[in-house]
C-alpha cells in the first residue's frame, strides 16, 4: 500500500505542477482563452496566481517532506489541503455547468483524500 500512496502522490504532485504553473504564469487574458479555464473570467488575477501557488505548494508538500525525511506530517497536511480546493473548484465548475470538470476535481479529490487517509493513518511514515 505504501507503494500505492507514493504513486497516487507523485501523479498528483505532477498534475498540480502543471496547473498550478499555467495559473501562476500565464497572464488572465490568455488563460480564459482557454475553454478550460474560462471559470477564471470573473477572478481577479492575482486569485488566479495565488490558486496556483498554492497548487504548486501543494504539490511540493506531497513529496518532498516524504524524500527528504524533513517534517513529514506535511504529506498528509498538503494532501488535505488539495481535498479543500478541489471542492472549491468542484462547486465553482458546478455553478458554471461544466459537468466534466467537476467529475475531473472528485477524481482529484478522492485521490488526494486517500493520501491524507493513508499518510495520516494506517501508512504514516
Amino acid at each position: 500500500m505504501n507503494i500505492v500512496l507514493w504513486i497516487v502522490a507523485i501523479v498528483l504532485a505532477a498534475a498540480f505542477v502543471g496547473a498550478g504553473a499555467m495559473k501562476l504564469l500565464q497572464p488572465k487574458e490568455k488563460l480564459v482563452t482557454d475553454p478550460r479555464m474560462g471559470w477564471a473570467e470573473p477572478f481577479p488575477p492575482n486569485l488566479i496566481r495565488t490558486i496556483g501557488a498554492l497548487e504548486i505548494l501543494a504539490a511540493i508538500g506531497l513529496t518532498l517532506p516524504a524524500l527528504l525525511d524533513i517534517a513529514p506530517i506535511l504529506v498528509p497536511l498538503a494532501a488535505t489541503g488539495l481535498v479543500v480546493m478541489m471542492i472549491g473548484a468542484a462547486v465553482t465548475h458546478g455553478r458554471r455547468g461544466e459537468t466534466q470538470s467537476v467529475v475531473m476535481n472528485l477524481v482529484l479529490l478522492a485521490l488526494a483524500a486517500f493520501v491524507a487517509w493513508g499518510r495520516f493513518g494506517p501508512y504514516a511514515f
